[in-house]
């Protein structure tokens, strides 16, 4: 039986949040490979030469490691993979993400199941059903844009433009309007100008993620970007870009978290830090509250009292 737990939250603890100050119990969320290697090739990663070509694990094999975890007292197990959604093309008979996620919502015992990362360009409709319709799967999708320019996206070789990413967006927010999601932004790649820069901050600002990981470029030896193209913008210019990017992230992020205030969400409790509870809601908020309880492992509700940026 879930528990009711009510004003115990105080999210003031959050925001200073030390994952090195957390004792979390073994097992409760766990990662599952499903998929390795990667055979797109964007100009700044170096993936592809060190991890080779795409290889995906058996639906059997899968499901035979997460029956595993769970006999063991896994809650939680997130598919990992470099491109998730990559996931069975190369088995015969061929395998959907999707039908893998349907096959493993149905494993007794397991509470949860996330999965990274996606590409927006592989991201169809089918997983977003069944996002949307299984119970197990958590509605928390990690979709890396890498820049808000047309034009950087193409020197990138990302496969997309900012209108497909959108229209993805669209179509999750439709199913699931409280969706979580996040991104990856590269400041500073080779050629940004400053009104390209500008296009990632408006969209940012239009599609609203709940969290941004935004990294200044660096060239990866080995890499297109590294070997065919200048790194010309200044060092203090990308440390400038990834301020702007990180100031406007913490107030829409201020701004989305503070509409949890008064809501009761479902957290799975993973450990303690700083004498309190800690644990992650099925959009993927990391929530601090307060119980006598021994919770580890267990699914419990949590009443928002306070929030932080992250």
């Amino acid at each position: 039986m879930r528990d009711r737990l009510v004003d115990l939250l105080d999210l003031s603890e959050r925001y200073r949040f030390d994952p090195e100050q957390a004792v979390r119990v073994p097992g409760i969320s766990e990662g599952v490979t499903i998929h390795q290697g990667c055979n797109r090739s964007c100009t700044y990663c170096i993936v592809p030469s060190t991890r080779g070509g795409e290889r995906s694990r058996p639906p059997a094999v899968v499901l035979d490691e997460v029956r595993g975890l769970v006999g063991r007292g896994t809650k939680e197990v997130v598919l990992l993979s470099q491109i998730v959604e990559r996931y069975g093309r190369d088995l015969r008979p061929r395998v959907l993400l999707s039908e893998l996620l349907r096959l493993l919502d149905d494993v007794e015992g397991l509470e949860r199941i996330r999965f990274l990362t996606s590409y927006p360009g592989d991201f169809g409709r089918d997983l977003v059903d069944a996002i949307a319709e299984l119970p197990r799967v958590c509605e928390d999708v990690n979709l890396p844009i890498q820049s808000g320019d047309d034009d950087m996206l193409r020197r990138m070789k990302r496969g997309y433009v900012v209108d497909n990413y959108r229209q993805l967006i669209q179509r999750l927010r439709a199913r699931m309007p409280d969706v979580g999601l996040s991104t990856d932004i590269i400041v500073g790649f080779p050629g940004e100008t400053e009104s390209e820069h500008q296009h990632t901050l408006d969209m940012l600002a239009e599609f609203r993620f709940d969290v941004v990981h935004v990294a200044m470029y660096s060239p990866r030896p080995g890499t297109v970007s590294a070997t065919q193209m200048d790194d010309d913008v200044p060092r203090e210019e990308k440390r400038r870009r990834l301020h702007d990017v990180e100031t406007l992230q913490k107030r829409i992020a201020t701004e989305i978290n503070a509409g949890y205030l008064g809501r009761s969400v479902d957290v799975l409790v993973e450990g303690t830090a700083k004498g309190r509870w800690y644990g992650r809601t099925r959009t993927n908020k990391l929530v601090h509250f307060a119980s006598d309880e021994p919770l580890a492992g267990r699914l419990v509700d949590v009443e928002i009292t306070a929030t932080e940026p992250w």
